[in-house]
């Protein structure tokens, strides 16, 4: 049969295609985007009243988590919104008439992933971008409103390490101030406490100093210790706000950028990074499955569908994502547990979802 599909001026087809597809997933996305922040909002009641913390500021901080949410959200939009849009070109033919005019099935999956990359790059700008500033300021409003200080991982604060110093912070404010310092000062082997300097407050100069106040610093030595007060003093450390936010952004919010610069740090410290380099090869890998998800909406495209069957392939759309989302969470947590090799924990998912694709669309084209 002749290839008609070419003849057409500027390629028509793929502009309708592209339309109708974009347009189905921008659909999708608000509705969900008004879905979750609908429930986010309810949820966030119980915290009504507390501190300064009323509605303008729960609509505020719903609403500066609306990033995070659309990034989380888009592959799933993305499915359910090419599943939409291709059952319906099937139920009216639309389909039909392009394959029997010509158009090989690479060429109309070229299109959906022109149209998947688009939504991958507005996916990762989100999480790269959008989510992590508008995570961080989420959170600060919901900290100084409630008047709450950063959560401590410890009933005694928070712990960090920076070469052969061990510092504990007791809190840290929105500011990233730390209140309650407290610097144990090991030597070169970390195997002898050297000094003790503890700090009512910390406030960040730049350049790697903090401004520690009422300091008191206790010098171990063999046979003595020796005590010295001091209303303010100096402290160099490679400790910066920016490692700081890691308690108030959680890793999958963080940027790729944020994420690897902390996890150079716990490197450099010889502590653990499996969490968070599995992390920021999820956030590499993530905004692909935009690609994979239209993908796999492309085989029933190629199946006939009467109405009554659009809502259960709509359905099996949305639980296919779901099941993608907890498939991600699941392979996150195993590799962090049994110690896989980050990129794999983060690739395995999405390549499954492919291969899942591939299969049913060779297996629709033989019927």
């Amino acid at each position: 049969m002749p290839n008609i599909v070419p003849q057409y001026p500027a390629l028509l087809y793929q502009r309708y295609l592209i339309r109708e597809v974009s347009l189905a997933v921008l659909l999708v996305l608000a509705a969900l985007l008004s879905l979750y922040s609908f429930f986010d909002l309810l949820g966030e009641l119980r915290n009504l009243g507390r501190g300064t913390f009323y509605l303008p500021q729960i609509t505020m901080y719903v609403a500066l988590r609306m990033p995070g949410r659309a990034y989380e959200l888009m592959p799933i939009a993305v499915l359910i919104g090419s599943l939409y849009a291709l059952t319906t070109l099937a139920r009216h033919s639309e389909i039909d008439v392009l394959r029997t005019s010509g158009l090989p099935t690479g060429t109309l999956l070229t299109t959906l992933l022109k149209i998947a990359s688009v939504f991958a790059l507005f996916t990762l700008f989100c999480g790269e971008l959008l989510a992590p500033s508008a995570e961080r300021a989420a959170q600060h409003l919901y900290i100084s409103s409630t008047q709450r200080l950063i959560g401590q991982e410890f009933r005694s604060g928070v712990w960090l390490k920076d070469g052969a110093t061990f510092i504990n912070v007791r809190s840290v404010t929105p500011d990233s101030r730390l209140l309650g310092v407290r610097i144990y000062h090991f030597t070169a082997d970390n195997r002898e406490l050297a000094a003790v300097s503890e700090a009512a407050r910390g406030k960040h100069l730049g350049d790697g100093r903090w401004q520690l106040e009422d300091v008191t610093h206790t010098r171990l030595s063999e046979k003595r210790a020796t005590i010295e007060r001091q209303a303010q003093s100096t402290w160099e450390s490679n400790v910066t706000p920016n490692i700081l936010d890691v308690l108030v952004v959680p890793p999958d919010r963080m940027s790729i950028y944020q994420l690897h610069a902390y996890t150079r740090h716990l490197a450099g410290n010889k502590q653990k990074t499996s969490r968070y380099r599995i992390a920021l090869w999820k956030k590499i890998v993530y905004p692909l499955s935009t690609l994979v998800m239209i993908a796999l909406a492309l085989p029933f495209g190629y199946t006939h569908t009467r109405s009554s069957s659009v809502s259960l392939k709509i359905f099996l759309g949305v639980m296919t994502g779901i099941f993608f989302y907890m498939l991600n969470g699941l392979f996150s947590s195993l590799g962090t547990i049994h110690a896989w090799s980050p990129w794999l924990s983060a690739f395995i998912p999405s390549l499954l979802f492919f291969l899942v694709a591939m299969t049913m669309l060779r297996w629709v084209e033989r019927r």
